[in-house]
């Protein structure tokens, strides 16, 4: 069974990550914000214990920050509105993750002895998984120094939910260097962050995503001849 998992493992992972971006556009976003994209996260750290469970100690770290966090969303669940520690503890957990499996979707694209589907998905999930990567730095900045972030998408802006909302379509937009300027960095941190998102973006698709189609294009040279 897990060896089916691991086969499918980047269509697995890539699927539960493209439901967390755009779920609330099928399931009403008040329900989808407070209790499905919390356990979609979950899911999502599930299938990266998949992902990387070639690897047996990385394997069991993931288990353990997955079992942190699910224990953190429940606890969370119970009491209503989470403690801001609670929420800094559960992001530090998802950012960890997401560099860990990050680091090995990286690794195993890029060994990759030739480029099929299963290269492709990784390669999608990777460059999502920067944008989540980018999602989590930016919250836990505008917890810790509140108003870090600033403009005219964020007037009026006072349920966590929507906030949380808003700065991942912020990170996103920022890994693909768009800016539509709706949100602003104000602070020195945010605005040293938002270029450091920027930048892993762009090195993502000059250096990961070259080398990846350099191998497709030599293997179907090679075909042909």
């Amino acid at each position: 069974m897990l060896r089916k998992l691991y086969d499918n493992r980047f269509e697995i992972f890539l699927s539960s990550q493209v439901a967390i971006l755009f779920g609330s556009l099928v399931v009403p976003p008040v329900f989808f914000e407070t209790v499905l994209e919390p356990l979609l996260f979950l899911i999502n750290l599930s299938a990266g214990v998949v992902l990387i469970s070639g690897s047996p100690k990385l394997m069991w770290f993931s288990i353990f920050i997955l079992g942190l966090n699910t224990i953190l969303f429940g606890i969370s669940t119970t009491v209503g509105d989470e403690p801001r520690h609670l929420s800094l503890m559960r992001l530090s957990g998802y950012f960890l993750f997401y560099v860990l499996v990050t680091v090995q979707i990286i690794k195993q694209v890029w060994y990759a002895k030739r480029v099929n589907k299963n290269v492709i998905f990784g390669l999608t999930s990777g460059y999502i998984s920067l944008g989540l990567i980018g999602f989590f730095i930016f919250l836990t900045i505008e917890l810790v120094i509140p108003g870090s972030f600033q403009g005219g998408l964020l007037l009026n802006t006072t349920s966590t939910d929507v906030l949380t909302d808003k700065l991942m379509y912020f990170s996103f937009i920022t890994l693909m260097t768009i800016g539509y300027g709706d949100i602003l960095p104000v602070t020195s941190l945010a605005q040293k962050s938002t270029m450091f998102v920027g930048l892993i973006g762009q090195f993502y698709l000059v250096i990961i995503t070259a080398v990846v189609v350099e191998k497709y294009i030599s293997h179907n040279k090679m075909d042909r001849e």
